[in-house]
């Protein structure tokens, strides 16, 4: 079923991800090589297109009428990417989609440079717009997600964190970039105040659940098919939805055991395998699945402004396909 659905919009957006990817290489263009290939080395590495492909849709249901609209998306992926430069270094993390992180590879100073310098090429390129709102949409994007990833990072390894702090931070560190595209994308066509406020509500509830089920997946996925190390979350000190519940309703003793694996980021497999019983045994993962589905419910209600079309039918489907992937 995930997969089917998986390979249907891959179908539908065939040409749209072909031009999306043609902008990023053509875009890049620094003057000094080792910049493209450090950009590169995450760039072209297995990276979805989620965050252009959405802008690209929302600037399509709402009429656009330019050619600009691929160029235009890749602001969302350069800056998407800058990101994860940033916070593979700041979680000292080893592994990126099935690939040595960059800092690793080359260095940190280098790392973090290209990152500032990803930012610097999607501010250029949103410049180029011409929309001052554009601007103003990356400004506060940029000022959210560095607030949420040092919140997150100030709580880091806190057994006391609450799901409404939770959903504070994943609104913040990611749910607001995509948000940012789909508002983006209404702007450029030049939506209505209602429709790009639709938008804007799709792009959020659909933030939210993508990070939800992201934070599944660091429990549930395969290794091979997540890109890096199962549990990695956890490893990093990072508290998630699926953790937060099941702590909130387990007895003492497993409660016990649950902070003990928290505070011990070197825990065995036999451990994680333990926890992840108790995962199931209290409802966390299948609180934070109901959770995720309740935001894909809210997204695709979002969209009822707009009349029926195989954009916006696009658009439910990979709200759908946020929460049932594997990857």
């Amino acid at each position: 079923m995930t997969q089917g659905l998986k390979q249907q919009i891959l179908t539908r957006t065939r040409d749209d991800l072909a031009a999306i990817e043609a902008a990023l290489r053509e875009n890049l263009t620094p003057y000094f090589e080792k910049v493209s290939e450090i950009a590169g080395h995450i760039l072209f590495n297995g990276g979805k297109r989620f965050r252009p492909l959405l802008f690209v849709l929302c600037a399509r249901i709402s009429s656009y009428k330019g050619s600009d609209d691929k160029l235009f998306s890749i602001i969302f992926e350069y800056f998407h990417t800058a990101t994860l430069l940033h916070d593979d270094l700041v979680d000292d993390a080893t592994v990126r989609r099935g690939h040595p992180v960059a800092h690793k590879v080359w260095d940190n100073a280098s790392a973090v440079l290209v990152g500032d310098f990803l930012i610097a090429r999607a501010s250029s390129i949103a410049v180029k717009t011409g929309e001052m709102e554009i601007i103003r949409i990356l400004a506060s994007v940029t000022e959210m997600m560095s607030q949420g990833e040092i919140h997150q990072l100030a709580r880091k390894g806190a057994v006391d964190l609450t799901e409404a702090e939770y959903r504070i931070i994943i609104k913040n560190k990611t749910a607001v970039l995509i948000e940012g595209a789909c508002r983006a994308g209404g702007v450029v066509a030049g939506a209505s105040a209602a429709e790009i406020n639709a938008l804007a509500e799709f792009g959020m509830n659909l933030g939210m659940a993508f990070q939800m089920a992201d934070d599944l997946l660091d429990y549930r996925a395969d290794t091979r098919d997540l890109g890096k190390r199962v549990g990695t979350d956890l490893r990093e000190g990072k508290f998630t939805l699926p953790l937060i519940y099941t702590l909130a309703q387990a007895a003492p003793a497993d409660a016990a055991f649950i902070r003990d694996i928290a505070g011990t980021p070197d825990f065995t497999e036999e451990s994680f395998a333990a926890l992840k019983v108790l995962l199931d045994k209290y409802g966390g993962l299948a609180y934070t699945e109901q959770c995720a589905d309740e935001h894909v419910r809210k997204a695709q209600e979002a969209l009822s402004v707009f009349p029926a079309s195989e954009t916006k039918t696009l658009l439910e489907m990979l709200a759908a396909y946020t929460v049932s992937r594997k990857t």
